[in-house]
């Protein structure tokens, strides 16, 4: 029998294909896929939008907002005594530190709370793609059915904030890059219906054409082909093997993206409408442009918004080598961007309603990959001695503790919650968090009760796997 830590990017792919196919259940004529919701009624709810900053690529803890004891660059030093490569800097909460490069988010954490003991799901093999399916879903691929999307049990609970404005937006991941179909595999709406899954926009700084019609293409000849597509699909020539369900939901899918077409609520992807001092402030690249946007968006009507640095095989946080000099470029990449979303959010008067998440799919080391006492595929030569600056870093995977932060909607201010242990293996050591717990505690915030659930072929399928995830309440006021 195989061994799970043992799969490699080409068995997951296999593994994400076949999931599709079983989601693919709901093109089959005669299957009751998705039947009435068994939810209880809405709970009170301490915010009514979600801006998600996501740092795909495993963003290390402890170089960034959980600081250990602090190792210069030398040649000839012992790989092993590596555990952060900057030193630690002070933020405005007494007490709390994060690491050099971090300061502008570090101003404003008197405005929201850090979590330092989240814990990555125990998956096998560490793969990104798969980590961030069990990160946005809560769902350990593969799944007999294709999970939601986080944002998709948003957008289908609450519906559209304004009703224009797409409720689920995923901003900056594109899908031209490697690992594209399992990048897919997780954004979407599932079995929820395609009204409800991600509209998506590569490029904030492109978000304005998102939302015309493909280039060359004129508005008339758009709205004839929109004319022509409702025609077909009412006399379910268009999906004739589509189930009632899912031909309604993207039908209706379709006539919201008619509707911000020709509303003047378009105007909110275009960046071109703010000053060139705000614009310029936001400026270190499509991360920071896309904190612009869900600024914007989360003024006018955004329910869930996602932004993420984008995950590229080898980029970004992926850090294998250069791990030092690839985490302070990713700094001066996030750190002003963010800190000026929180403020502008929170002078606008709109942070109390919008929960703002920062979360990363694991973190770093330098010497352990995975956790300690697992046996898994080590995925980076790191030498002993470090005899070039291109092995100071954290380039291993580590799953068993890092870092979350949360701002607004209800979470308390200058809260620290957790503890990593300070010497190697920094795991958690206090208040470990898990998956279901960030998710139920998100849900908490809108008020969207725990044991929601849809049934799927006559069973109940839960936000949270068998609806057993409880919310962190120590996070709330």
């Amino acid at each position: 029998m195989e061994s799970k830590y043992n799969k490699t990017r080409r068995d997951f792919l296999k593994e994400m294909s076949a999931a599709s196919l079983a989601a693919a259940a709901v093109s089959i004529p005669g299957v009751s896929f998705l039947s009435s919701c068994d939810s209880p009624a809405k709970m009170a709810a301490s915010a009514d939008t979600v801006i998600l900053l996501w740092m795909a690529g495993g963003m290390a803890h402890t170089e960034t907002f959980d600081p250990k004891a602090y190792i210069p660059y030398s040649k000839g030093i012992e790989s092993k005594k590596v555990l952060s490569t900057f030193p630690k800097v002070p933020t405005i909460v007494d007490d709390l530190y994060f690491s050099e490069g971090l300061e502008d988010i570090g101003s404003v954490m008197d405005k929201g709370a850090i979590i330092r003991s989240y814990k990555s799901g125990d998956l096998g093999h560490i793969l990104h793609t798969r980590h961030q399916y069990h990160w946005h879903t809560c769902y350990e691929p593969p799944q007999t059915v294709q999970a939601p999307h986080i944002g998709a049990w948003i957008a289908k609970e609450l519906g559209p904030a304004n009703p224009v404005i797409p409720p689920f937006i995923s901003i900056g991941q594109r899908f031209t890059v490697g690992e594209a179909d399992e990048l897919k595999a997780f954004h979407s709406a599932g079995f929820l219906g395609s009204e409800y899954g991600p509209f998506l926009i590569p490029d904030p700084s492109s978000g304005l054409e998102s939302v015309r019609p493909p280039k060359g293409m004129s508005l008339k000849r758009f709205e004839a082909r929109y004319k022509l597509y409702k025609e077909l699909a009412s006399k379910n020539e268009t999906l004739g093997k589509g189930s009632d369900y899912q031909r309604e939901s993207l039908s209706r899918s379709m006539e919201q993206s008619y509707r911000l077409l020709n509303s003047p609520e378009s105007k909110v992807f275009d960046l071109s409408q703010e000053s060139k001092e705000v614009y310029d402030s936001y400026n270190t690249g499509r991360f920071g442009l896309g904190c612009l946007l869900a600024k914007r968006l989360a003024q006018n009507g955004g329910r869930f918004i996602s932004v993420s640095t984008e995950y590229e095989p080898f980029l970004g946080w992926d850090t294998h080598e250069n791990g030092h000099l690839r985490a302070k470029k990713m700094k001066q990449y996030i750190d002003r961007p963010i800190a000026n979303l929180i403020r502008d959010l929170d002078q606008s008067g709109h942070l109390d309603k919008t929960l703002i998440i920062l979360a990363s799919e694991f973190s770093r080391d330098a010497i352990l990959e995975g956790r300690p006492g697992e046996k898994v595929k080590d995925q980076v030569n790191q030498p002993d001695v470090i005899e070039d600056e291109k092995f100071y870093g954290m380039h291993r995977h580590f799953t068993d503790g890092s870092s979350i932060l949360m701002w607004g909607g209800g979470i308390k201010k200058g809260l620290v919650y957790g503890k990593t242990a300070d010497e190697r293996p920094c795991s958690s050591i206090e208040n470990t968090v898990v998956i279901d717990q960030v998710h139920q505690s998100i849900y908490h915030a809108l008020g969207i009760h725990p044991e929601t659930n849809y049934k799927i072929e006559g069973r109940p399928f839960y936000t949270t796997p068998d609806g057993h995830g409880e919310a962190i309440l120590d996070l709330f006021t």
